[in-house]
């Protein structure tokens, strides 16, 4: 087992006891309805089941004062009066006789997962808890938490496990203002946080919420706080704010236990968050979270008050703490532009403190959101007939959704290999599937015509297997794949691959080439293929199809172009195939290879064919294969910043590709330049996205230009509609 669940039924015991519709949403009901859906999917089977045990008081005490965690005891004597007088001595809290039992089994079973996790008995896993915790503060409940379980574990892995450096990624919609307070001055642990502020007229009200709280003393920087100013905020928000703030940052902090305080209030149709981002975004998350640490990610549940998301939510986050593919995203992958604003604050305010973001070469500046607490709205309660409208309106739109991400199943078989020169030489998963197949001799000759450098039985040899396995993952038989080619004839199969893709049916096809590989001369620039080319010395967006980067020196140049450049792309343009081609001289250290191959699976739902020439070491197809089957990518060692010509590169291509190719996007509104000189806007129009299908390249609404007058040597525009 890979993954451990860990809960207990007694957590559904505490419940409202008196008239509050404040807290009526914080009810057993939320853990029910998630673990019934784990099990009705299957995938509570899958998991290492751990009954949650209490946390002792000298465990609480890492966290909490004496005087608290006693307060706390003897909420089990008092009546039901006695409870309610003293849950208004504090904020959005309610208590019951079953609350201190309930609050010990949540942090203790935070405790168990750390310490599943860190002795090896599994990979990762998620907590299914409840009360909250991130809220709760050294000597206060707070907004429905007790005990903060997620600061009680992070302490106990340092203190029981010798842990140096612990990222802590908060996506509750809510400020986990309790973990913050901790862990401000601590610069062994890093903090992030995305919320719901307003300008800070959201609860919790705080100006410490902003993006220039930035921690104290020796712990400046390494609380990172991102404040979402508008609601609405979808799957192209909160993948940007991983790609641009948190994931440049936890590369370099370089963390050796990921935790997440996993509130999923911040998924469409809750009352409290008021956003839209889908379940499926959640399975995206947890995978970029997966390539830190070793895969070492601990989920402990947070708030999440609508059934349905919550659950599905919930499931999502587990399947890919499995490994299982995550589904693809739904909507158009263009940020918002008050998301922009939030993301531009926050890499300014930390741009003093991390050199992953100096040397992206963006100078913002930090302008301080207006904190205004008597000028703050009145929050509609929770039970009010404004929010029971809107969640009922948003429960038919999500199981539209959910029906929609349903006829889309799991691939049987997770990953196969056709490596039959280099299979001797690996040691791979058990269920990766050693694959003995070919296309059909006719069709694969019909191919192998095409091209001069097919005609030699190997090089055909190696395309029929290359075919069959393309065919698998194209009908949804096979996730992902990797196989060998010879190197004189890797051109010419990556070109059919390309073409055979495409005449399948596959309506956007993402190549990355590494090394001596040309883009085939005739590939036509219609939308439906986007080549990256990673070699040589010049940075040119030959066409928004056509990219071309050298490979960056450093560790620090190879992180900023794939997280600044490649997945930004990638989630833009949403493939339903990546073909990542590892030519010769391609340059790439095993470590690099693994984190491309594991990064460029997330964005397109696991679905990636990887080729290698023949002569690649054995040790490179080994570790490839163990990422595309789900595995955490090896470290790429000490961290040293991109070198000034491999900034000056990036910097070069993202101008040029920005206002089309909307994911690149760091800051809000401005006015650029595109490919053909044309001037582009940034703004929150859905009309404005990039269209990637065969009738055009670019709504006529993005372009200034007339349709008829437009020179650019991509598809012709379309009239508008």
């Amino acid at each position: 087992m890979r993954t451990a669940l860990v809960h207990h039924e007694d957590m559904k015991a505490a419940r409202l006891l008196w008239d509050d519709p404040e807290c009526e949403i914080e009810c057993p009901e939320r853990l029910t309805t998630a673990l019934g859906r784990l099990q009705q999917r299957g995938l509570e089977q899958r998991c290492l089941r751990l009954t949650a045990r209490e946390a002792s008081e000298t465990e609480l005490g890492l966290v909490h004062s004496p005087e608290y965690v006693a307060l706390l005891r003897g909420t089990q004597a008092l009546s039901t009066e006695e409870l309610q007088a003293l849950s208004g001595r504090f904020d959005a809290v309610y208590f019951h006789p079953s609350t201190f039992h309930c609050a010990r089994l949540a942090a203790g079973a935070g405790l168990q997962l750390v310490d599943a996790v860190l002795t090896g008995a599994v990979h990762n896993g998620l907590a299914l808890v409840r009360p909250p915790g991130h809220h709760s503060q050294r000597a206060a409940a707070n907004g429905f938490c007790m005990f903060n379980n997620v600061a009680i574990a992070a302490k106990h892995a340092q203190r029981e496990h010798g842990l140096h450096r612990i990222l802590i990624v908060d996506w509750d919609i809510h400020h986990g203002q309790g973990i913050q307070y901790i862990f401000e001055d601590d610069p062994s642990v890093l903090y992030f946080s995305w919320h719901r502020y307003e300008h800070g007229r959201f609860w919790p009200y705080l100006p410490e919420s902003d993006a220039d709280a930035v921690g104290q003393g020796r712990g400046r920087g390494f609380t990172v706080n991102l404040p979402w100013n508008q609601v609405g905020m979808g799957n192209a928000d909160y993948v940007a704010a991983f790609l641009h703030v948190l994931l440049p940052l936890a590369f370099e902090f370089d963390p050796e236990l990921v935790l997440v305080s996993a509130g999923f209030d911040s998924a469409i149709g809750d009352p409290e968050g008021q956003m839209q981002a889908t379940p499926e975004c959640f399975a995206h998350l947890t995978q970029l979270l997966q390539v830190l640490a070793g895969g070492r990610v601990c989920a402990v549940l947070e708030g999440g008050y609508h059934l349905e998301s919550l659950s599905e939510s919930v499931c999502m986050t587990v399947r890919s703490l499995l490994g299982d593919p995550a589904p693809p995203l739904s909507g158009p992958m263009v940020p918002r532009h008050s998301a922009l604003e939030s993301i531009q604050s926050v890499r300014a305010a930390h741009a003093p403190h991390w050199l992953s973001l100096q040397q992206q070469g963006s100078t913002p500046v930090l302008s301080p959101s207006t904190y205004s607490p008597e000028g703050r709205p009145s929050p509609l309660l929770p039970g009010g007939p404004e929010l029971k409208a809107a969640a009922a309106q948003a429960t038919v739109a999500l199981r539209a959704l959910l029906d929609q991400l349903h006829l889309r199943p799991t691939p049987p078989v997770r990953m196969a290999v056709a490596l039959t020169p280099l299979d001797t030489a690996l040691v791979l998963p058990p269920d990766v599937l050693h694959q003995e197949g070919s296309s059909p001799k006719e069709e694969t000759q019909a191919w192998a015509r095409l091209h001069e450098a097919l005609a030699t039985e190997e090089a055909v040899t190696a395309l029929g297997k290359i075919l069959y396995l393309l065919d698998g993952i194209l009908d949804g038989q096979v996730s992902s794949g990797l196989t060998a080619t010879p190197a004189p004839a890797t051109v010419a199969i990556l070109d059919v691959a390309l073409r055979h893709s495409l005449s399948r049916g596959a309506q956007r096809l993402l190549c990355v080439a590494v090394g001596q590989l040309d883009r085939p001369s005739d590939l036509a620039d219609d939308g439906r293929t986007l080549w990256l080319s990673v070699r040589g010395k010049e940075a040119a967006a030959l066409s928004i199809f056509h990219v071309s980067m050298p490979l960056p020196g450093t560790t620090g140049g190879f992180l900023n172009f794939v997280l600044a450049l490649v997945l930004p792309l990638a989630y833009g343009f949403q493939p339903d195939l990546v073909l990542l081609a590892l030519g010769t001289a391609h340059g790439l250290r095993e470590s690099q290879a693994a984190l491309l191959a594991a990064l460029l699976r997330v964005p397109a739902g696991g679905r990636v064919l990887a080729l290698l020439v023949e002569e690649s070491a054995p040790q490179l197809a080994g570790v490839l294969a163990q990422v595309l089957h789900g595995e955490a990518p090896p470290s790429l060692g000490p961290f040293c910043v991109a070198s000034p010509g491999d900034k000056q590169a990036l910097m070069h291509l993202r101008r040029q590709l920005e206002s089309q190719w909307k994911m690149l996007q760091v800051a809000g509104e401005t006015r650029g330049y595109g490919l053909h000189g044309m001037p582009g806007t940034l703004g929150d129009n859905p009309a404005l996205e990039l269209r990637v299908d065969s009738g055009c390249v670019l709504r006529a609404g993005r372009c200034p230009e007339p349709a008829q007058q437009c020179q650019a040597d991509c598809a012709p525009l379309p009239a508008p509609a």
